[in-house]
């Protein structure tokens, strides 16, 4: 059974995860801007460091657009010098896109991410004992499986979602 005391930190949990998606998007556009890319080409990078190499058309998929529109992005991407096409090693006629093997280029783009970095490191630091971080770890974690199931019951039967 809730108590109110529960259901008052419920509700300020609520509010300020809220608060914190906000501002990670307004920050992720900012740096977005700091790299002269859009924040979608952003999040595509992103997404590649988390997935490795894969097709345009999968890349598509995981970001709800369509195969043109992420053409656009990986030719943008490309010309940042952030992403490389390379031939699939499986298949020659397929071209997979991943992130650039220049460790410069790859230095550059997380140089940006360095003051974040730190800033969060000396928060959680100071702040949480190692048992702490690791519940924090562990609220992360289950934090993104909640966020891509919803993402998919989202996208399910909505074609222009997929």
């Amino acid at each position: 059974m809730s108590t109110p005391r529960r259901e008052e930190l419920l509700e300020r949990f609520y509010q300020e995860i809220s608060r914190n998606s906000t501002w990670t998007v307004i920050y992720h556009q900012a740096v977005a801007a700091k790299l002269g890319l859009n924040p979608t080409d952003l999040k595509c990078a992103g997404l590649l460091r988390e997935t490795g190499p894969v097709t345009a058309g999968e890349l598509a998929d995981l970001m709800a657009l369509t195969t043109g529109a992420v053409t656009g992005v990986i030719d943008r991407l490309e010309k940042a010098g952030l992403v490389e096409r390379r031939k699939d090693p499986a298949d020659r006629r397929r071209v997979v896109v991943q992130l650039t093997s220049d460790p410069a280029r790859l230095a550059e783009g997380e140089k940006v991410f360095s003051s974040l970095r730190e800033a969060t490191a000396k928060e959680l630091t100071a702040r949480f004992t190692d048992e702490q971080l690791q519940t924090i770890l562990e609220f992360i974690s289950a934090s993104t499986r909640i966020m891509q199931q919803e993402t998919a019951k989202l996208r399910e039967g909505n074609p222009a979602a997929k």
